[in-house]
């Protein structure tokens, strides 16, 4: 599959990019040479070469040049490339009149021969006139229907970058309300937690260090191993249960996990918004569940309510938000459900990978 895309991205390439442009007008000048010889070659004495046969040829080849340019550059921009297809026809049948009539002037010319002498009845004459019309109008606008195409992928190009632009742009103004309010959580709770005990320093100090690497570091990637994500989790968990005693966790991680990859921080908001609405003086919980069934990850972060309920602010983002980092991130390819129940608040996120 990979050789494949990478044959379409030249493809593509070739037929938009302008630094490309000599090559097609190479291929575009064999093709009008191969015609120009073409009717070189078919006329009276087809194997006989004359000085004068060879300007007609030369004329023909020049004549068919002008032919092609004049559309590309002139009746192309002026008039399809507008959407004036009434005026591009017209041009385009009024020009092809004009060659015909060229042509038979070059005919006469240089090969001494006349439409009369190639045609002895009003029929064929005409027949004759109308299918070299045909040809130059198909020749012609098979030239426009590929610069329609280019002018659409160019425009559908431009239109997909801008696409990429505005979504990472707006994925990275979320992650960026994401990082200062946890960091600024972490700092003030590892504040708290030396003033209380200082033999526990170093294990707190070791443990917000890992967490800032991560931080600052690993969650600039696009993505990251689900791994690294969850040991971050672990030890925000670790802190909180460190900082008051009558807080539990539990981390349950079920399936493969080695080698999946997810979004930086994307579990993150759902469990500081479990701890947050989890007051000091009661007993409170976070459970957190990591399971990998085929191509699915199913994440549940399950935590106990307060009697006096709190107003929910999911990571201090706020759902609407949150929703919206998921929908840039996976599109259609997720789940997300909220279950609240008297005792429990629990999220269950479904991620198709």
């Amino acid at each position: 599959m990979k050789p494949r895309k990478e044959n379409d991205n030249r493809m593509s390439s070739f037929v938009m990019d302008d630094q490309y442009g000599i090559h097609r007008h190479l291929i575009l000048q064999g093709v009008i040479l191969a015609i120009s010889v073409s009717i070189f070659f078919d006329a009276p004495d087809k194997l006989c070469l004359t000085l004068n046969r060879f300007y007609g040829w030369i004329s023909y080849y020049l004549f068919l040049n002008m032919l092609v340019y004049v559309n590309v550059y002139i009746l192309f921009p002026r008039y399809l490339a507008k959407n004036k297809v009434l005026g591009y026809a017209v041009s385009v049948f009024l020009f092809t009149v004009f060659s015909i009539v060229i042509m038979v002037i070059l005919q006469d010319l240089f090969y001494d021969i006349t439409v009369m002498n190639q045609a002895s009845s009003v029929i064929a004459i005409l027949l004759s006139i109308v299918s070299s019309m045909c040809t130059i109008f198909l020749f012609l606008g098979g030239i426009s229907m590929f610069m329609l195409f280019r002018q659409w992928a160019i425009s559908n190009r431009k239109v997909n970058s801008l696409q990429v632009a505005t979504f990472r742009s707006e994925l990275s103004f979320l992650k960026s309300q994401i990082n200062p309010h946890f960091l600024f959580n972490m700092i003030n709770n590892a504040n708290i937690m030396v003033d209380e005990d200082p033999e526990i320093t170093s294990h707190i100090l070791d443990k917000l260090d890992r967490m800032l690497q991560y931080q600052f570091y690993d969650s600039t990637q696009d993505k990251v191993l689900l791994s690294a994500d969850i040991v971050f989790l672990t030890d925000f968990l670790a802190l909180e249960k460190i900082r008051r005693d009558n807080f539990d966790y539990t981390v349950t991680i079920e399936g493969d996990m080695e080698k999946t990859e997810v979004p930086p921080l994307l579990f993150i908001p759902f469990v500081e918004n479990a701890v947050k609405h989890n007051p000091d003086v009661n007993r409170s919980y976070v459970h957190l569940k990591f399971r990998k069934e085929g191509d699915r990850l199913l994440f549940e972060c399950e935590n106990s309510k307060p009697s006096k309920p709190t107003e929910r602010d999911v990571g201090g983002l706020g759902l609407a938000n949150i929703r919206r980092r998921l929908d840039l991130l996976f599109e259609s390819s997720h789940v997300l459900d909220i279950i609240e129940t008297e005792t429990t608040y629990t999220v269950k996120l479904q991620l198709n990978q």
